[in-house]
């Protein structure tokens, strides 16, 4: 089997898994829309005190809420199983099973625990960018359709990407969540705003250490068709996604170190 029929296949056993129990998985996806949904009504309190953050209007950062947020819910749906490595897999000994089995160790953590309840922040995220679009006047043409997509897909890479490192420091250390949330849940609230309202040192940090200013800030900028105002040239945007695939490759290069040095339980 391919692997991503392989893939697939996990994903369908997972959800109908949950679908078990419909009850449960409905009112966990209302759960994370409602709770992200906190988040929005802070937003949007900001800027109905304020009117404009240094000339950003609420349409223009509801765009970065937006998909920020869509990037996030997929990679953690896809990546539940690198968010749980240690304290499901590696302490329980359940790990060693995957490595016996005759297919990719990455792939099963993927389809291991496809979480239907991502569902709920995604649908949020969805709702915002519409917000954001009539707000700001967005246009969709064919380019910024495609500059979306090509930052959506870089923005899962790199959430992605974090989640992996998260399962990598697992084989050190299984108290390693709190570390990761930093980056995973910490990144999602600093992409959710324009990179040019931050210092310059930490500019730097979302853009050549955890690139997700690549993923989101100058890609909103091309759909925007808005000059940087720290002077980055339009064209970044159309290629900048490209960090978050790069980023996951080095990701999953950190995951073959550490898994190298995995030893087992013995049980």
């Amino acid at each position: 089997m391919g692997t991503l029929p392989l893939f697939f296949r996990l994903v369908r056993a997972s959800l109908g898994a949950q679908a078990r129990y419909p009850a449960s998985a409905l009112m966990l996806t209302v759960g994370q829309f409602l709770g992200t949904g906190i988040e929005v009504v802070a937003v949007w309190a900001l800027f109905h005190r304020f009117g404009e953050v240094q000339g950003w209007r609420i349409g223009e950062v509801a765009l970065f809420y937006g998909l920020v947020n869509c990037m996030f819910a997929l990679a953690d749906a896809m990546g539940r199983g690198f968010d749980v490595l240690g304290t499901e897999f590696l302490r329980t000994g359940a790990f060693d099973r995957l490595l016996l089995r005759p297919r990719p160790l990455a792939l099963q953590l993927m389809g291991n625990d496809f979480r239907i309840s991502r569902a709920g922040r995604l649908l949020q995220g969805v709702a915002v960018m519409a917000f954001g679009t009539v707000q700001a006047g967005v246009a969709w043409t064919p380019g910024a359709v495609t500059v979306a997509l090509f930052a959506l897909a870089g923005g899962v890479a790199l959430f992605l990407g974090i989640l992996v490192l998260q399962g990598t420091l697992s084989f050190w250390t299984v108290e390693s969540l709190e570390v990761a949330n930093v980056l995973t849940y910490g990144g999602v609230q600093a992409a959710q705003y324009p990179l040019a309202l931050y210092a310059r040192w930490f500019r730097r940090v979302l853009t050549f250490v955890v690139p997700l200013a690549c993923v989101a800030y100058y890609p909103v900028l091309a759909i925007l068709e808005k000059a940087d105002p720290l002077g980055a040239p339009a064209w970044v945007g159309w290629v900048s996604p490209l960090a978050g695939f790069v980023f996951l490759a080095a990701a999953f290069g950190a995951w073959r170190f550490g898994l190298r040095h995995y030893a087992s339980t013995g049980s």
